[in-house]
């Protein structure tokens, strides 16, 4: 079904500074609880179900960021929060890969962070987690490792916006199609990881790990020389 349904995909929509502590973390505002959730767009090409991640020459501060994704199944318009959740197919785990430096840059000069967040493999997802096994998607634990130790630990209870929350805010401003996807946001602890590192990242809940992802880092090939 995630191969069907993301075969499908027109976009990846990404919250950002959902969490309070990671907006801190990056010396941003935290959004007020009444403002609307503030998204970006990551290219459907940067999706990678497996295999290593390449690191593009351009990038010389590769970050990592461990998301909850929420799998639109269902698609629609002007979504009520109190219906949002039925339009959910599945959730995952996913990396929103960001060239920081390359970021800093854009930030620096209000330009967008297209380049810093859309090179391909730059959206590392796991295996689709049924619906039924995440009753609640506040209730949900995620961690991420670099060659053994820990980076990253955080919880879904502290998002700003609830998943629920975001897919009514979003649908308000584009239409949500079926094998889109939603990458939730990023507790604290986001850093870098280097060539030849291994992010191993793990999405729990109640104790049970649903999804898994082990995803190495690699330089991106050069292209092939000109005939």
């Amino acid at each position: 079904m995630l191969r069907r349904l993301l075969a499908n995909s027109n976009k990846i929509i990404c919250v950002g500074r959902n969490y309070a502590e990671h907006a801190k973390e990056l010396g941003n505002a935290v959004p007020a609880a009444n403002s609307e959730p503030w998204f970006f767009l990551k290219p459907a090409s940067s999706l990678l179900l497996k295999g290593p991640m390449e690191m593009p020459p351009q990038c010389k501060s590769l970050h990592f960021e461990t998301e909850l994704g929420v799998l639109i199944s269902k698609g629609g318009r002007d979504i009520s929060e109190i219906d949002a959740l039925m339009h959910v197919g599945g959730y995952l785990l996913a990396l929103d890969m960001t060239a920081r430096d390359l970021q800093d840059v854009a930030k620096e000069k209000r330009l967008p962070w297209s380049t810093a967040k859309g090179f391909d493999t730059f959206c590392p997802i796991s295996k689709m987690v049924k619906k039924s096994l995440v009753p609640d998607p506040q209730n949900v634990e995620l961690k991420l490792s670099i060659n053994g130790v820990v980076k990253q630990h955080g919880h879904t209870k502290d998002m700003l916006f609830s998943v629920a929350r975001q897919i009514a805010s979003f649908s308000k401003v584009m239409t949500l199609q079926p094998g889109d996807l939603i990458l939730t946001g990023t507790p604290a602890g986001v850093g870098p990881v280097h060539i030849g590192e291994t992010m191993e990242a793990t999405m729990s809940s109640h104790g049970k790990i649903l999804a898994t992802l082990s995803v190495p880092v690699i330089a991106r090939p050069p292209p092939p020389p000109r005939s």
